[in-house]
C-alpha cells in the first residue's frame, strides 16, 4: 500500500478492563462507552483494551464488544504519557498531544464524533439535551452529574462484588434515582405539550358513561390521567429521535384550553431519566440498572417491587429505536429480564424506600446566606486571636518576559482581548512564569491547571524547553484554541488534557493556575498536595466558594476554632469587593479578606509539610484578584522542618 493510500489515522479510544486471567470482565464505564459506540453506530475511533494481564482483554472478545468496532489490545505500561496519567475511559486524538478523559466527556465527544460523520442523525444529536448541556457540568460543582457519572455506576459495581451482602440495604444513589423519577418533570417551554395533554384528557373524558362524566366534573384534579398512560408525553419524546423530525402532535389546542392558566394544566410524567427525553443520562445509566436489575432478579427478586418507577424507565428505555439493538450488540438481553409489571404502581408512603433517605441536601450558598454588619466583626475576632493578613514580600517584582521578541502567538495582545486587558495579562504572566522558572529543572513535568486558551501553559512550554508541560481544562472549546497556538508555534513539549481534574491522575513537579475559580483553587492545591508537587496559584472568585464534597471551610485548625462556616463565608464575599472602582477604603477591606482567606488556605497545606508564601503580584494593578500562593514541600531532611514545626512558627510570629 502506497502513503497516499493509507488509512486515514483515527482517534484512539481507551477502555479498562478488569480481572484475573480468564476471569475478566468490563467495569461499567466500559460498557457505558461500548453500549453508546453501539447505539450511534460509530467507527471513528479504534479501541484499546486496557488491562494489566495480557489475557484480560482477549477473554471479553465474545459477545461483550460490538461486532463493527475494531478492538486492539493494550498493556497499562504501554499507553501513551498523556493517556497513562488519566483515569479511563480516555480517547488521544491523532496528534497524540490532545487527550479526553473521564466518562461523560469521552461521551460526549462520541457523539460529536456521531454527528460530524453523519450530521442527519438527529437521535444521536438529541441525546446531548437542551442547549447541548447534558452531563456537561462537572461532577464536583452539579449533584445531577456526581450522582449519574459516579454514584450509580459506583454502587452498582460495589454492589455486584458482593449481591448477597448488600441488596438488603439498597444503594442511596439508587433511591436517589427513584425519587427523581417520582418527581413532576420541568422541560423547557413546555406549556404547548401540558395544553394538548389537557385537550387528549377531556376528549377521552367524554368518551366516559355520563355518571365518570360528572364526577369528573364535580371534581376535576390537574394530573396525569389514566385513559391516557404513556400517551402524548412519550409521542413527543420519541418524535425528538425520529431522523425525518416528524412533529408528535400537530392539532392546535381549542380556545378553551387556551385560556386555562399554566398553573391548572396537568404536569407531565416523568418518561426518561432527565424527564421527558432521552438523552445521554439514559444511556449511561441503562447498563448500571440493568446490571443492578439482573442481581437482584437473581438474588432478591423480592426487591424490585421497592423501585416503581425504576422499572417503568426501564420498560421505556427498551421502546426508544436503536436501544436493543444497541445493548444486544454488548451483551446486554434487556428483553430476557422479566420485570415484574404488577408491581408498576406506586408504593404506600409506608412502603416506599425513599423515605429512607435523607431530604435532598440544601447547602446554603454564598448568595442565600445572611449577611449582617459586614467583614468587620469577623476580622476584629480573628485579630483578637492573633490572626491578621500576612503578605509575604515578592522575590522578584521587576522580573518580566522578553514580549517584544516572543513570537505573536504567545502574546496575550493577538487575542480576543482589547490592548488595556492584555497588557494586564502580561503582568500577571510575569508573575506566575517568575516563579514557575525559580523551581523548574531540566525534565520537569508543570501542570497547567484549569488552563483556558492557554495563556499561562504555552508561555511556560516556550520558555522552558526542558520541561514537559500539560495543559487541563474542562470547556473543549478554550482547550481547542490552546491546542491551535501550541501547533503554530511547533511547542512538542506540550501536551492538552480535556478533563475534571478529578481524572487526572499523573506524576508531575509543578502545578499552576491563574485565576482558579471558587473551590478550584482548593482542587488544585489538594492534586499539588497529593503529587507532592510545588504550587503557583492565583486564586479568583471568592464568593463562589462554599462547602462542597471534598472541602470544609475553614480548611484551617486555627481558622476552624476560631470561626463559623457563615463567618468565614463573609470573608469570601467581601474578599471580592477589590474592583478599582470602588473607594480605597473598601478595596483595602477587600484585600485584607483575600488575605484572610488565602491564610486559611495556607495554614491547610502547612500541615502537609509545605511551605506556602501569600504574596501580591506586581504591579497591584495587574487585577483586582492579585493574589499568588506559592508553595513548596519542604526537603526531607536533618535540616529539614516539621510541618507542626512550621505551623507553630507561622503563628508565633502572627
Amino acid at each position: 500500500m502506497t502513503h497516499a493510500d493509507a488509512e486515514p489515522q483515527r482517534p484512539s479510544l481507551y477502555l479498562e478492563v478488569c480481572g484475573q486471567g480468564e476471569e475478566a470482565r468490563l467495569p461499567l464505564h466500559s460498557s457505558i462507552t461500548l453500549f453508546l459506540l453501539s447505539y450511534c453506530g460509530c467507527e471513528s475511533f479504534k479501541v484499546s483494551l486496557v488491562s494489566s494481564t495480557p489475557s484480560c482483554s482477549g477473554a471479553l472478545r465474545q459477545g461483550l464488544v460490538p461486532g463493527g468496532v475494531e478492538v486492539c489490545e493494550a498493556q497499562l505500561e504501554g499507553l501513551p504519557l498523556l493517556v497513562r496519567g488519566c483515569r479511563l475511559p480516555a480517547v488521544l486524538d491523532e496528534t497524540g498531544q490532545l487527550c479526553k478523559a473521564g466518562l461523560a466527556v469521552v461521551l460526549r465527544h462520541i457523539i460529536n464524533q456521531t454527528v460530524e460523520a453523519d450530521p442527519s442523525r438527529k437521535d444521536v444529536q438529541e441525546l446531548l439535551g437542551f442547549k447541548k448541556t447534558c452531563l456537561k457540568a462537572c461532577a464536583e460543582v452539579s449533584q445531577w452529574t456526581r450522582l449519574c457519572e459516579t454514584g450509580i455506576p459506583s454502587a452498582v459495581e460495589e454492589h455486584l462484588q458482593n449481591p448477597t451482602d448488600q441488596y438488603q440495604q439498597l444503594p442511596l444513589s439508587i433511591l436517589s434515582l427513584e425519587r427523581r423519577l417520582a418527581e413532576p418533570v420541568k422541560v423547557h417551554n413546555d406549556d404547548k405539550i401540558r395544553r394538548q395533554k389537557l385537550q387528549e384528557q377531556r376528549k377521552n373524558e367524554k368518551k366516559e358513561s355520563p355518571e365518570v362524566q360528572a364526577d369528573v366534573n364535580n371534581e376535576r384534579q390537574p394530573g396525569p390521567s389514566p385513559q391516557v398512560p404513556d400517551g402524548l408525553e412519550l409521542r413527543a419524546a420519541l418524535a425528538k429521535l425520529s431522523v425525518d423530525a416528524v412533529p408528535a402532535v400537530t392539532t392546535r389546542e381549542s380556545s378553551e384550553i387556551r385560556k386555562v392558566k399554566s398553573a391548572d394544566l396537568p404536569p407531565l410524567e416523568h418518561l426518561f431519566a432527565e424527564g421527558l427525553y432521552f438523552t445521554l443520562t439514559d444511556v449511561v445509566l441503562l447498563p448500571c440498572i440493568y446490571q443492578y436489575l439482573c442481581s437482584l432478579q437473581a438474588h432478591a427478586v423480592s426487591t424490585l417491587r421497592q423501585f416503581p418507577h425504576l422499572l417503568r424507565w426501564f420498560s421505556r428505555v427498551q421502546e426508544v429505536p436503536g436501544v436493543l439493538r444497541a445493548a444486544k450488540a454488548c451483551g446486554m438481553a434487556l428483553s430476557n429480564l422479566q420485570v415484574p409489571t404488577s408491581i408498576l404502581p406506586g408504593l404506600s408512603a409506608k412502603d416506599n424506600p425513599t423515605s429512607q433517605l435523607e431530604p435532598e441536601e440544601n447547602q446554603e450558598t454564598t448568595s442565600q446566606l445572611n449577611f449582617v454588619g459586614g467583614p468587620r466583626p469577623t476580622m476584629t475576632k480573628l485579630k483578637e486571636k492573633g490572626i491578621e493578613a500576612v503578605f509575604a514580600p515578592h522575590p522578584c517584582p521587576d522580573w518580566t518576559l522578553p514580549w517584544d521578541s516572543l513570537p505573536g502567538a504567545i502574546n496575550p495582545t493577538e487575542g480576543k482581548m482589547s490592548n488595556i486587558r492584555a497588557v494586564r495579562k502580561r503582568q500577571q504572566l510575569n508573575n506566575l512564569v517568575a516563579m514557575v522558572t525559580e523551581m523548574a529543572r531540566p525534565g520537569h513535568t508543570i501542570v497547567d491547571f484549569c488552563s483556558g486558551t492557554g495563556h499561562v501553559g504555552i508561555v511556560l512550554a516556550h520558555t522552558l524547553p526542558d520541561c514537559q508541560v500539560i495543559l487541563i481544562e474542562n470547556k473543549e472549546e478554550s482547550l481547542v484554541r490552546a491546542q491551535c497556538r501550541g501547533a503554530e508555534l511547533g511547542l512538542k513539549n506540550i501536551g492538552f488534557i480535556q478533563a475534571n481534574l478529578d481524572y487526572f491522575t499523573g506524576p508531575f513537579q509543578i502545578g499552576v493556575a491563574l485565576h482558579a475559580c471558587g473551590v478550584a483553587t482548593d482542587m488544585v492545591m489538594e492534586h499539588c498536595i497529593q503529587a507532592a508537587a510545588a504550587f503557583v496559584i492565583s486564586p479568583c472568585c471568592y464568593g463562589f466558594i462554599q462547602n462542597a464534597v471534598k472541602f470544609t471551610f475553614p480548611k484551617s485548625k486555627r481558622f476552624k476554632e476560631t470561626l463559623t462556616y457563615k463567618e468565614h463565608m463573609i470573608l469570601c464575599r467581601f474578599a471580592d469587593q477589590t474592583a478599582v472602582q470602588l473607594p480605597p477604603d473598601r478595596r483595602h477591606i477587600g484585600k485584607d479578606c483575600m488575605g484572610l482567606v488565602d491564610l486559611d488556605r495556607s495554614w491547610a497545606a502547612e500541615t502537609h509539610g509545605y511551605s506556602v508564601r501569600v504574596m501580591t503580584m506586581e504591579p497591584e494593578s495587574c487585577s483586582p484578584k492579585n493574589n499568588m500562593l506559592v508553595g513548596k514541600l519542604l526537603q526531607k531532611s536533618g535540616l529539614g522542618v516539621s510541618a507542626s514545626q512550621l505551623e507553630a512558627v507561622v503563628h508565633n510570629s502572627d
